[in-house]
């Protein structure tokens, strides 16, 4: 395909945050490949994080990406809602917004290729089955049972309203896809989760089934869910979203319906 006399080819650049674990660089790293298998043979795809993994951060994706002749980048923003302030300074850092909404230390990143800013994950219907994959094991009589989803959450206006949105809705269709008897979320920030958990076991006398709403396993999975709900009666799946195929599948539907956008 050519733009004017410049060819143009496609590239993919996922985002995610980052870790000093390596196991949760390999998780997403196993994702972005299997995404990749789902694509046109030859399109080009890298993962690069935010922070903290040497060599493979955003700058370096793009530079990689260029170098093979990356004229049109599609850009997927590999978090779990659109509430996340990483969104609105990684958007602003790729030029797609011209102020960033919350002030930031991340600079405008160099890039002359034309970005096609992707979706976080907030809302799908791929994304509600996993969840209940997840979670469906800890299930032993779903009328008597309600699922709670609990994500991180933002204390910042607007950011917060954007979490509650995604979440809520995640909820109710996983509530949908498991059959239970009641789906509700909790956010870490501002912390919702002991009340919550309180209420549908002590108030509605129904068994919860609480299961976190992060990208991979971690501090916030092992410790900070866990210590919010301490004497309280539960049930903890403890699994983060990845490893999980439908996670790649997400991914590369979405990478497809931008390339089909970028075609028309």
């Amino acid at each position: 395909m050519m733009t004017g006399d410049k060819p143009v080819r496609a590239g993919v650049l996922v985002i995610s945050h980052g870790s000093p674990d390596p196991h949760w660089v390999e998780l997403v790293d196993e994702a972005v490949a299997a995404a990749a298998a789902g694509l046109p043979d030859g399109l080009p795809i890298e993962a690069a994080f935010l922070e903290t993994v040497k060599g493979r951060l955003i700058q370096d994706g793009v530079d990689r990406l260029e170098a093979q002749g990356v004229s049109d980048l599609i850009v997927i923003p590999l978090f779990v809602s659109s509430g996340s302030t990483h969104i609105d300074e990684i958007a602003y850092a790729f030029g797609v917004k011209n102020t960033p909404e919350k002030e930031t230390d991340m600079e405008r990143l160099r890039c002359s290729a034309r970005v096609f800013f992707g979706d976080p994950i907030d809302d799908d219907p791929v994304i509600a089955e996993m969840v209940w994959d997840k979670v469906k094991p800890l299930s032993m009589d779903p009328g008597r049972e309600v699922l709670l989803l609990v994500g991180h959450g933002s204390i910042h206006d607007g950011f917060r309203q954007r979490w509650e949105r995604g979440i809520s809705s995640l909820a109710a269709h996983t509530g949908e896809v498991s059959g239970l008897a009641h789906a509700d979320y909790a956010l870490l920030n501002p912390d919702s989760v002991r009340r919550k958990v309180g209420y549908w076991s002590e108030e509605r006398g129904l068994t919860v089934l609480v299961a976190p709403l992060f990208l991979s396993a971690g501090y916030f999975t092992k410790t900070a869910i866990p210590s919010r709900l301490a004497g309280l009666n539960f049930r903890y799946s403890g699994e983060a979203l990845l490893p999980h195929p439908f996670l790649s599948r997400w991914m590369s539907g979405q990478i497809l319906n931008i390339m089909g956008s970028m075609e028309r």
